[in-house]
């Protein structure tokens, strides 16, 4: 474990592997800590060859934490953080493999430091700057979930637990039964690492400051897209959506899966996503 400073916030971070094997920075999605990345992806990965750090965004697991509601900050201020962990490693550059929001903060840094970016690996993640037709989005019966939170009570562990591990049943695809002991067991997990936990939907404010439409076509990294076929928050449409705009890019698609990182998709991820980046110069 490691933390590394970021203007006025520090970020809690984890490597795995030797640091002096090609960088894989992983950037989970919104709400989500680390902990996000199933630890066996993250050894997997680093028995391939390849030094892997995981970290937490702010206001989750240790990293700086805001009151719940009280975040400022915008997305170009997460995608600083990423740069900022790749400086407190004293790395030059990296592939960057981000999930859902963290794929698109992943496609922000490769535009803004494309010297820092080696490759890109975007699972369940959506086109920044969208500016085509509209693309499939989140559910309404999320967002009715998500309402829970204005009578949710903190301080009910029970309550919390259930609430948040009904958002892994809302991610889930159809191809395997949806394991609710696991899921609570990971949010128990969560939870441990957690000083407010409530301060995780921070997130759901987020801003942009800049203009991004249309720049994710801009991107000249080579570029993979892994996507579960049956992602019911982002539909596997934004997937193809970011091949179809960028020229090179390719596509694993999993059939299904939701948003999520299933323990049975996991050697065939790593297996796609070192054939990605291995011989990359």
């Amino acid at each position: 474990m490691r933390m590394v400073e970021s203007g006025s916030a520090r970020i809690a971070t984890q490597s795995f592997g030797s640091a002096a094997d090609p960088a894989i920075l992983l950037i989970m999605g919104a709400t989500a800590s680390m902990l996000g990345w199933p630890e066996r992806l993250c050894t997997d990965l680093a028995a391939q060859g390849f030094f892997v750090i995981r970290f937490d965004h702010r206001d989750t697991g240790q990293s700086t934490t805001l009151p719940a509601g009280q975040a400022s900050y915008t997305a170009e201020d997460l995608a600083a953080d990423v740069i900022a962990v790749l400086d407190g490693y004293a790395l030059e550059q990296a592939t960057l493999m981000g999930m859902s929001l963290g794929g698109y903060l992943a496609q922000m840094v490769a535009l803004q430091h494309p010297a820092r970016v080696r490759a890109l690996v975007l699972l369940a993640a959506e086109p920044l700057g969208w500016d085509g037709p509209a693309l499939p989005n989140i559910p309404q019966a999320f967002f009715d979930h998500l309402a829970g939170l204005q009578t949710l009570d903190w301080a009910d562990r029970d309550a919390v637990i259930g609430f948040l591990a009904g958002i892994d049943a809302l991610s889930a695809g159809p191809g395997q039964p949806f394991d609710a002991a696991q899921a609570r067991a990971r949010v128990e997990q969560v939870l441990a690492r957690s000083d407010s936990p409530a301060s995780m939907f921070n997130h759901a404010a987020l801003t942009l400051r800049e203009d991004w439409t249309g720049r994710f076509r801009d991107i000249t990294q080579p570029v993979l897209v892994i996507h579960g076929e049956d992602d019911p928050l982002l539909p596997v449409a934004n997937g193809r959506a970011i091949v179809e705009g960028i020229a090179g890019a390719e596509i694993l698609t999993l059939p299904g899966v939701g948003h999520e990182l299933p323990d049975a998709t996991l050697p065939a991820i790593t297996e796609r996503v070192v054939r990605h980046i291995r011989h990359l110069p």
